[in-house]
Formats: structure tokens, C-alpha cells, sequence
């Protein structure tokens, strides 16, 4: 569910107008004068809520203890789902999820896309600032804004309508946030972009590809830090969570739906595809990457450009290493026996 400080919401739609919309036929039985109020993911949605599910084995359990009102399905799986669908659940087929729900998400959320306004003065008048907040020239606070008392803000920083940030924050010149709600203590070095759409795209069909809104938030609690130039996209439904006293280096990109538990440590030039969790304690080196819907459990440590591919689990209190990972000592294992075969075999070459 979008929040209303930062999304406005034209709903709500009848299940006749959202068929229309998405150009199929209301499904035989259906209620076409059923009140649709919001979009929510298959956990969070409630019975006047739309969701939608891909068939994926992953999200079948979900999908089954699903409170969602309406449900977009694949075209074909109306059997399949019909089984395993919650009682009162509408299933409506469509031959694309994705685009589906795009054009639903749009009929909703028509501004879904980065805020654009305008203001006469730096801070707006219907912000409110703390005591003790320290604004330098060339920054901007949008409309709505909160900042707690004793945080400062740098030149050219670009705080968006909406955003909330916490009590004796530094936020460093030229960083931007919007759709983000910032907890106290909290350190955004200078260049850093929070709070940007993630890279949600579907194929259109038609050769291009059609843009997901996204619709969720980024959260950062107590004492975490960010560093220069890390982007962290909010959430497509649900939120991109930062946990309590986390420290992000320079150059991180963290995708959207990322959950990052409590002090979790991530070195530069690392990447978070969507949807990925870390547990807490978490440590990644250097140019990590992280395949979507990839989970790493409490305590474990990630060698520098060590990686996986999507929807994996690596469990807790492991160091890890190589691509795909593996416990450090099996990994290094291999290197050195693939090291010892190389020898050989140049031994081999060379006495012929």
C-alpha cells in the first residue's frame, strides 16, 4: 500500500472499471460493482485490496494465506490457482501480470514518478524544521518536509515533499531524498540518492519495455550510515529498509524491496538486486553482488567480489567467498586445486 504522504491515491475503481482498464473480461460470477480502494502486495494486502501472483512456487504459500480481495493471475492458471486461492479471493487472468498491474498501478498512482514542484522560497513554509536545524545556502526542503532538532543539512541538498528526517542528522552537499523516512543520528555523506524509483521494468509486448511503478518507501533507522555517491531505491510496493546502526561504503547500490537488517556492514562498489535480505550482522566486501531475492543469514561475511545468483540462501555465521559463494574454505580449496592442475598441465606441455 503507497502512503499517502508521498502518493496520492484516485481510487477507488470497481472491479468492472479495473477489467476495462486492463482490456479483459469481468470473470464469469464476478461482482463488477466490487469496490477496489488499493494496491498491496500478496502478504499485505487486505479484501479491498488488488494484488497479483506470478505462479511462482516461492510465493505459493503466500499467495494461499492472502487476504487480497482481487488477484491477478497468468492467463491459464485459473485452475491451478483456483485451487489454492483463499476463499473470497476474485482471481482475474491476464495475459501479462506485469503489464497488468502497471496499468492498474498507473490508473491508481497516475504521479507515481520522481516529485517535480515548485516553490518560492528554499525551505517551504509548510515544512517544519526543528530547533536548532542548520540549513546552508543552495538547499531545498519540499513541502511537508519534517527535520528533528539539531540536524544539519549541507549545501544543495534536495530533501523531497513528504520526508521525514530524524534528530542531530548530517546530510552531506548535494545529496538528494525523497519517499524516505530517516531515523535520528543518521549520516548521508555527500552525493547520495535515497529514495529514487528502482529499476522496475516489464516487456510491453510490443517490443519495448514498459516502466512498474514504484510505489513503496526507503527506511533507515537510528544511527546508520551512508556514504558518498550509494544509491537506495524505494520499495516497488513494500519498503527498502536500512536497519539500526548498518554502515554503507561509498558507490552501493541497494535495489529495491533490499531489507538490511541491524548493524550490517557493506563495503564500496558493492550491489543489492531487488528484493534481497540481509540478516542481522551481515558483513559484505567490495564489489559484492547479490542476485534477487537472495537471503544472507545473521553473521555472515562476504570475501570481496564474492556473489550469487537470484533467490538464494546462504546461511548464517559463514564467511563465504568466490562467485558463486561458498564457504570460504571449500572455495579456497578449489582455487588451489585448480591452481595445482594449471601447473601440471603447463608441466606436461613443457617436457613434450
Amino acid at each position: 500500500m503507497a502512503d499517502p504522504r508521498f502518493f496520492e491515491n484516485l481510487g477507488p475503481f470497481t472491479l468492472g472499471q479495473i477489467c476495462e482498464k486492463i482490456g479483459v473480461a469481468l470473470p464469469a460470477g464476478a461482482d463488477g460493482a466490487k469496490t477496489i480502494a488499493d494496491l498491496a502486495d500478496l502478504a499485505g494486502a487486505s479484501s479491498d485490496h488488488l494484488t497479483f501472483f506470478t505462479g511462482s512456487r516461492q510465493l505459493r504459500e503466500t499467495f494461499a494465506a492472502s487476504g487480497a480481495g482481487v488477484c491477478l493471475i497468468p492467463a491459464g492458471a485459473t485452475s491451478l490457482a483456483a485451487k489454492v486461492a483463499p476463499s473470497g479471493m476474485t482471481l482475474v487472468e491476464v495475459p501479462s501480470v506485469q503489464v497488468a498491474f502497471a496499468a492498474v498501478a498507473v490508473l491508481f498512482y497516475p504521479k507515481y514518478s520522481q516529485p517535480v514542484w515548485s516553490q518560492g522560497e528554499a525551505v517551504s513554509p509548510d515544512a517544519r524544521i526543528g530547533d536548532g536545524v542548520s540549513v546552508a545556502p543552495g538547499a531545498v526542503i519540499g513541502p511537508g518536509a519534517e527535520i528533528g532538532d539539531g540536524t544539519r543539512i549541507a549545501p544543495g541538498v534536495v530533501i523531497g515533499p513528504g520526508v521525514a528526517i530524524g534528530r542531530n542528522c548530517e546530510i552531506g552537499a548535494n545529496a538528494t531524498i525523497s519517499h524516505a523516512y530517516i531515523g535520528d543520528r543518521v549520516v548521508i555523506l555527500p552525493g547520495a540518492h535515497i529514495g529514487q524509483p528502482g529499476f522496475g521494468f516489464t516487456a510491453s509486448g510490443t517490443g519495448g519495455y514498459l516502466k512498474m511503478p514504484q510505489l513503496g518507501r526507503v527506511i533507515i533507522q537510528d544511527d546508520c550510515e551512508i556514504g558518498s555517491a550509494t544509491t537506495i531505491d524505494r520499495g516497488a510496493l513494500v519498503d527498502t529498509v536500512i536497519g539500526e546502526g548498518s554502515k554503507i561504503d561509498n558507490l552501493v547500490q541497494i535495489a529495491h524491496n533490499c531489507q538490511i537488517g541491524r548493524h550490517c556492514v557493506i563495503a564500496g562498489q558493492t550491489g543489492l538486486a531487488g528484493s534481497v535480505v540481509l540478516e542481522d550482522g551481515v558483513v559484505l566486501a567490495g564489489q559484492v553482488g547479490l542476485g534477487d531475492h537472495t537471503r544472507v543469514g545473521a553473521g555472515a561475511r562476504m570475501g570481496a567480489r564474492s556473489g550469487t545468483g537470484s533467490r538464494i540462501f546462504l546461511p548464517g555465521g559463514v564467511d563465504y567467498g568466490g562467485a558463486p559463494a561458498k564457504p570460504v574454505r571449500e572455495w579456497a580449496r578449489e582455487i588451489h586445486a585448480v591452481t595445482r592442475l594449471a601447473k601440471r598441465r603447463m608441466q606436461d606441455d613443457n617436457d613434450r
